[in-house]
């Protein structure tokens, strides 16, 4: 698994609009990676539900907040609809099959999906916070927001 302190691999990865996202071309800003199993899950929702409804609050501590999981973009689609999810970027790591939860050393191979994982990227590129979660436990996003405003 990737450690603090460590530069943070770069990806693209194409969002629920069929965007680019690139981790590198955030400058000046923190990015939380919030690394989700799958779309259409009960938790992996209130995951996502739970960064939509704190953007302001993330963009007010200077952070961009992506979720990512191994599903496809109309899958990821589909399921921002369905979520109400309007603003939040929701990244596919669909193709190659998990390459950047691998990267970071978060992929499940016996499952073919990644850990349930928030990773913060700091200004410059590098890792300052790394939590992995039970698959079964929503992330304590105030937690999150607490390391943010240090």
């Amino acid at each position: 698994m990737i450690k603090i302190g460590q530069k943070a691999p770069d990806f693209v990865l194409k969002d629920q609009h069929n965007q680019e996202f690139k981790l590198s071309d955030i400058k000046g800003r923190k990015v939380l990676l919030s690394f989700h199993p799958l779309a259409f899950t009960k938790i992996c929702a209130r995951q996502m539900q739970a960064l939509e409804k704190n953007l302001r609050t993330l963009d007010l501590l200077n952070t961009v907040p992506v979720g990512i999981s191994v599903d496809t973009v109309p899958s990821k689609h589909a399921w921002a609809k369905a979520l109400k999810v309007k603003n939040l970027r929701m990244l596919s790591d669909f193709w190659p099959h998990g390459k950047t939860a691998q990267a970071y050393g978060i992929f499940r191979r016996e499952q073919g999906f990644s850990e349930r994982a928030n990773i913060i990227v700091d200004e410059f590129g590098k890792v300052i916070w790394i939590k992995v979660y039970p698959i079964k436990e929503l992330p304590d996003l105030k937690e999150v927001l607490k390391v943010l405003s240090l």
